[in-house]
């Protein structure tokens, strides 16, 4: 079998696995999935970035807590 005979059969592979995709187990999800809304979309970011800021907070305090722990 060639490069092209089996570029064909990936090719055919992809397309069966896109077509089947809406029908399968998340294709309930996937149709009624929506575009977020400016409002909801600067909420997601909002929160997102806020638990990022924590968690690095809560790290930097950590390392800081062993940094001085090991002065002596």
């Amino acid at each position: 079998m060639g490069i092209v005979e089996k570029s064909w059969e990936t090719q055919r592979k992809l397309n069966e696995k896109i077509a089947n995709m809406g029908s399968g187990k998340y294709g309930r999800v996937l149709k009624m999935a929506t575009k977020p809304e400016k409002d909801e979309y600067y909420r997601s970011c909002l929160i997102t970035g806020l638990g990022i800021l924590l968690i690095g907070c809560i790290g930097f305090l950590i390392w800081l807590t062993f940094k001085l722990t090991n002065l002596s």
